[in-house]
């Protein structure tokens, strides 16, 4: 089984602080890699017209940003940038997914 998560927060997916689950917008699941990596190069390709920065970690996470995204943060007391997460999972059999 294969997936493409897409969360939105005010941090970077491979963090996935407790209670991430919550900030995820869609999963999509994929019977083969290939289909995987054929709709994460669409994906990624539209985020990276869509936001002014981007930052990646081993190839599963990716997080992209633009600097007038911010939300308030109440506990900061300040504003917090918004990014916009991509977290690619791949597994050779459903029971179990890893990153």
């Amino acid at each position: 089984m294969y997936k493409i998560i897409y969360m939105k927060a005010d941090y970077e997916p491979w963090w996935q602080f407790d209670g991430w689950e919550a900030c995820i917008i869609s999963t999509t699941e994929y019977e083969t890699e290939d289909g995987l990596d054929k709709a994460l190069h669409i994906i990624l390709e539209n985020f990276r017209q869509a936001y002014d920065n981007e930052q990646s970690k081993n190839g599963h996470y990716f997080a992209f940003w633009s600097e007038d995204e911010c939300e308030y943060c109440e506990a900061c007391d300040e504003d917090a940038q918004i990014f916009h997460g991509i977290i690619v999972q791949k597994s050779a059999n459903k029971s179990s997914i890893s990153n």
